[in-house]
């Protein structure tokens, strides 16, 4: 059953491609684009969910820099920003259900560019771990769909 489970899931991320991947721990959607297009079309659709966008971690930019401290000059990225932000409606209701939720917050949309394939962005966030109590599945199911809207509406 299970070896037949895992075949399943073979063949759905082969047919769904490079559209979208995923594992336990995040969810990740690429698309053939300009990363600065991209990246307006994700600070657009967080806006356009009410929220406000409190930092813009340039991931890239230090990576970069550090990598010159450290010896190790090989790119990673070409563009890489995660914005952070968060909705005062999904965190209060994720962490009354359960305060150690806190960890979820600030939420956080990567995008970022591979210098191997420099025509593709690539979107990715944390997935929440729908654990505990009925009420704290519901919530961080809530933040999975917000995340999710938010990719969605920045994907052309």
């Amino acid at each position: 059953m299970i070896v037949k489970l895992k075949l399943l899931f073979l063949c759905f991320f082969l047919i769904v491609g490079p559209a979208i991947a995923g594992d336990d721990y995040r969810v990740t959607h690429s698309v053939v684009g300009k990363y600065d297009d991209i990246r307006e079309n994700v600070v657009n659709a967080i806006t356009n969910q009410g929220l406000v966008i409190n930092n813009i971690s340039h991931i890239g930019d230090m990576l970069l820099r550090t990598g010159r401290d450290v010896g190790d000059r090989d790119p990673i990225f070409i563009n890489a920003e995660i914005f952070e932000f968060c909705s005062a409606v999904t965190s209060r209701e994720s962490m009354k259900a359960d305060p150690h939720a806190i960890v979820f917050c600030p939420y956080g949309i990567a995008a970022y560019v591979l210098p191997s394939d420099p025509q593709r962005v690539y979107l990715t966030y944390r997935k929440p771990m729908a654990n505990g109590s009925p009420q704290a599945k519901k919530a961080l199911k809530l933040l999975e769909k917000l995340m999710n809207d938010i990719v969605q509406e920045a994907l052309p």
